[in-house]
């Protein structure tokens, strides 16, 4: 008998059964969702959404005897994995698409013992079940925040790195830069790195990594601008080196030669990022809310 959970109004409404008869979850599964695909089926029990009598279960031979309750919920991790400063916008078999906060960082070292997006992930993942695991597939620098990708699997972490012109339709930022900008453009140069971790921008072709950078002014006052930013290529840092190329570094960025940070953050954040999944096909967008304090002392 399928009925609607008895749950809290800002609790995710989910599906669940009462079992009639001894069976296998998976078995159970497939004949109370017969609109789904096998492997859609499979993916909901590998994924830890499947809940049976309050516990959540990946195994698909787990035995069910009438009487047991089972049901689909959206997510379903250890309540002692509490993410700090990210949350996760998508999750399916392939992929964990997440809003980063400034001040977090991507991934770490090995002898980093700092929080990052990257161990929480790990951590969440490792409480539906301890084989699983996530790979990052690009990074944001600690101090800007918005849209990241992980893969679930190396295989699809590759695929993606490979294929990253070609899968990746838009990749768009919003800046908060020094200065009042008049015009829309683009910068091209290449990009390397010195012994200090500093990038530096060449006009010379093929000394070091090509970068392109589009840019288009969204509002100005009298001592900042506010940018739409878009890349055709991701180098490390190359919206703030490119930023400062132009003479209007951004906001809160000391190390590529701002002179104020009147937000108390870095002025960068990851707007929005569109692309082709790897397995389905689907073309999927991702958008992260702009700051507040990006926007606040424009008219």
């Amino acid at each position: 008998m399928k009925k609607k959970s008895k749950t809290k109004s800002n609790t995710p409404r989910h599906e669940e059964w009462t079992v009639k008869e001894h069976t296998e979850v998976l078995e159970f599964l497939f004949k109370v969702m017969p609109s789904k695909s096998r492997n859609a089926v499979k993916g909901i029990l590998k994924r830890g959404q499947v809940v049976v009598n309050d516990k959540p279960t990946t195994q698909f031979d787990d035995a069910l005897k009438p009487g047991d309750l089972v049901q689909i919920r959206d997510r379903v991790a250890s309540a002692s994995v509490k993410l700090k400063g990210l949350k996760i916008l998508h999750e399916d078999d392939d992929l964990i698409v997440i809003d980063k906060e400034s001040g977090l960082l991507s991934m770490g070292s090995k002898q980093e013992r700092q929080m990052t997006a990257y161990r929480q992930l790990m951590e969440y993942v490792q409480s539906i079940h301890p084989n699983n695991r996530v790979f990052i597939v690009h990074r944001l620098d600690r101090d800007t925040s918005g849209v990241m990708i992980f893969a679930r699997s190396k295989m699809i972490q590759q695929h993606l790195q490979k294929a990253w012109t070609e899968a990746v339709q838009e990749r768009s930022y919003i800046a908060l830069v020094e200065g009042v900008m008049k015009k829309d453009g683009t910068i091209t140069s290449w990009l390397t790195e010195d012994k200090t971790f500093m990038m530096h921008s060449s006009p010379k072709p093929n000394h070091g990594q090509k970068a392109i950078t589009h840019y288009k002014v969204l509002k100005t006052n009298r001592k900042f601008s506010l940018l739409k930013v878009n890349l055709d290529t991701g180098r490390k840092n190359q919206i703030r080196v490119h930023m400062q190329d132009l003479g209007h570094p951004i906001a809160g960025d000391k190390k590529y030669g701002s002179e104020v940070n009147s937000i108390n953050r870095l002025g960068l954040h990851a707007n929005a990022i569109k692309f082709k999944h790897p397995t389905s096909g689907k073309v999927m967008r991702f958008e992260s809310e702009v700051p507040a304090s990006f926007t606040r002392g424009f008219k």
